[in-house]
C-alpha cells in the first residue's frame, strides 16, 4: 500500500488528469476523455487529501498558468513561457511535503521532465486552437448571393450549377434547362436557390 501512497504517483495522476481534462475541452463529445479525467483527478485528489502538501507550492502552480497564457497569446514574449515553466517545475517539486521542510516530495527530475512535456503539449495544442479560431473562412458564402453561374443540369427541385469554378447543388422555383445562365438568390446550407438570367435578345 505504501507504493500507492508515494507523492510521485499522485503527482503523475494529477498531471495526467489535468491534461485529459484539457484534451476533453479541445475535442468534446466522446465522453471517454471526460470520464478518464474525472477518475484520474478523483484518485489524485484523494492522494492530495491523504498526503501533506505545501500550499505555497500549489499556489505557485496556479500562478504559473497566467504567464503561460500570456506566452501563448503573445508568442514573441517567450520570457513568459520561461517564468511559467519555472513556476511549474518548482511548484511540482515541492507540491508534496518531504521528510524535512526543505526536502521536495516529488523527485526533481520527474518534475522537470513532466513539466516540460506537459507545457510543450499545452503550448502546441492551445496555439493550434487559437490559430484555427483566428483563421477566416476560405469561402465567404454570403458573397455568393447575386453571382451568375451556369446550369450544368436541368434545375427545378434539384440540380447542379457551375459557380466560380465550383460545382454547387441548386434548386429553383421554375424549370431551368441545362446550359442556361442563372443567378443565385439565396443559400440554405450548401443548397443554392437560383433564378434564370435573361440573355440579351430574349
Amino acid at each position: 500500500m505504501e507504493f500507492f501512497m508515494t507523492p510521485n504517483l499522485f503527482y503523475l495522476l494529477l498531471v495526467a488528469g489535468v491534461l485529459l481534462g484539457i484534451m476533453a475541452l479541445f475535442s468534446p463529445g466522446t465522453g471517454i476523455l471526460e470520464l478518464g479525467a474525472f477518475f484520474l483527478l478523483l484518485i489524485a485528489g484523494w492522494g492530495v487529501y491523504q498526503l501533506p502538501i505545501n500550499w505555497w507550492a500549489l499556489g505557485l502552480l496556479v500562478l504559473g498558468v497566467f504567464p503561460f497564457i500570456l506566452a501563448v497569446r503573445r508568442s514573441r514574449h517567450l520570457i513568459f513561457l520561461a517564468i511559467a515553466l519555472l513556476a511549474f517545475i518548482i511548484g511540482s517539486t515541492y507540491l508534496f511535503q518531504g521528510n524535512q521542510w526543505w526536502q521536495p516530495g516529488v523527485h526533481p527530475l520527474l518534475a522537470i521532465v513532466v513539466s516540460l512535456l506537459s507545457a510543450g503539449y499545452l503550448w502546441i495544442a492551445t496555439t493550434k486552437v487559437l490559430e484555427a479560431d483566428r483563421m477566416r473562412p476560405s469561402h465567404d458564402l454570403s458573397a455568393l448571393i447575386g453571382v451568375i453561374g451556369e446550369a450544368k443540369t436541368d434545375i427545378y427541385t434539384e440540380g447542379s450549377i457551375q459557380l466560380a469554378g465550383e460545382l454547387w447543388s441548386a434548386n429553383s422555383a421554375e424549370l431551368i434547362p441545362a446550359g442556361s445562365r442563372v443567378r443565385v438568390l439565396r443559400r440554405e446550407g450548401l443548397m443554392l436557390e437560383v433564378e434564370p438570367v435573361e440573355t440579351p435578345g430574349n
